[in-house]
């Protein structure tokens, strides 16, 4: 299964292959001076785009790195998530360029999926009391961990606007999973997309215009790779939502924020299967 890092420009309405890897890779984020960050075997990864290749960070002891990542909106500082201290995922932050890990979340399992606008917070979602049930939490840098909202048998991805004012989020209720944005604070919670489909990962773009998300085909549990799905874009402001790409992906493809930081582009994963190239 090779992976391809793409990047889907809104103005052109056209997708560019910037990296084609034997690799697996997952998860691409942008960062501000314009190279990407992606994970792979428990591994980071920066992809320069005016040479790309596989450039491996320095994450210290934490050499069991999920998908669930991201950088500061300053650009200085990598969050990660990974499962080498506890068995299970936890929250790390760290320097973008590499160095040891600091702790962020003290409970497990933990995933990490947003900064706030101001870089003082993280989103992120765990499932750390008895029931597993995995549950949308903020926590203040230095502060402690905060339930934003409840009500939900699985909740994943949530992602800041970039004004600060909504976390977007996928929530599943009666077997159907949905885009669904609240208020930092846990009010004014709002369901904005009802379809057939299986909607994960919303992504709020940084000028405030579209939200991304990665649709599955109806009835698909989970969140799995390797099946054929799409990615849709809607307005921030709610509404209906576009289909802007086909692909083969689920799991790895947008799981984090990857949007360009003029919020004219973003960055995704593909795969192709060995049979088909």
């Amino acid at each position: 299964m090779r992976s391809e890092l793409c990047i889907y420009d809104l103005t052109s309405d056209e997708t560019r292959v910037v990296l084609d890897a034997v690799d697996h890779i997952e998860a691409p984020n942008w960062h501000p001076e314009g190279y990407l960050i992606v994970n792979g075997g428990g591994r980071m990864f920066r992809v320069d785009m005016s040479a790309p290749a596989l450039v491996p960070l320095d994450t210290g002891f934490a050499v069991h790195c999920n998908n669930d990542h991201g950088i500061s909106p300053d650009g200085q500082t990598l969050a990660i998530s990974d499962k080498t201290e506890d068995g299970e995922s936890c929250i790390y932050t760290l320097p973008v360029r590499g160095g040891p890990p600091e702790r962020f979340t003290d409970a497990v399992p933990s995933w990490f999926h947003g900064w706030s606008p101001d870089g003082g917070a993280i989103t992120y979602v765990g499932a750390q009391r008895t029931d597993r049930v995995v549950r949308l939490y903020t926590k203040a840098m230095g502060g402690t961990e905060r339930l934003v909202c409840d009500g939900f048998d699985h909740v994943d991805g949530p992602d800041f606007s970039a004004d600060g004012q909504w976390i977007w989020f996928n929530g599943e209720r009666d077997g159907a999973v949905n885009i669904w944005r609240v208020r930092p604070d846990g009010h004014d919670m709002e369901q904005m997309t009802s379809g057939e489909s299986v909607d994960w990962f919303p992504h709020p773009s940084p000028c405030g215009q579209h939200v991304v998300y990665l649709a599955y085909p109806a009835g698909t549990e989970g969140h799995p790779a390797d099946l054929n799905v799409t990615l849709r874009l809607m307005p921030q402001s709610g509404g209906t939502s576009r289909e802007i790409c086909r692909l083969f992906g689920g799991q790895g493809t947008i799981n984090v924020p990857s949007w360009s930081p003029d919020g004219t582009a973003f960055a995704f994963v593909r795969y192709v299967p060995e049979a088909s190239s």
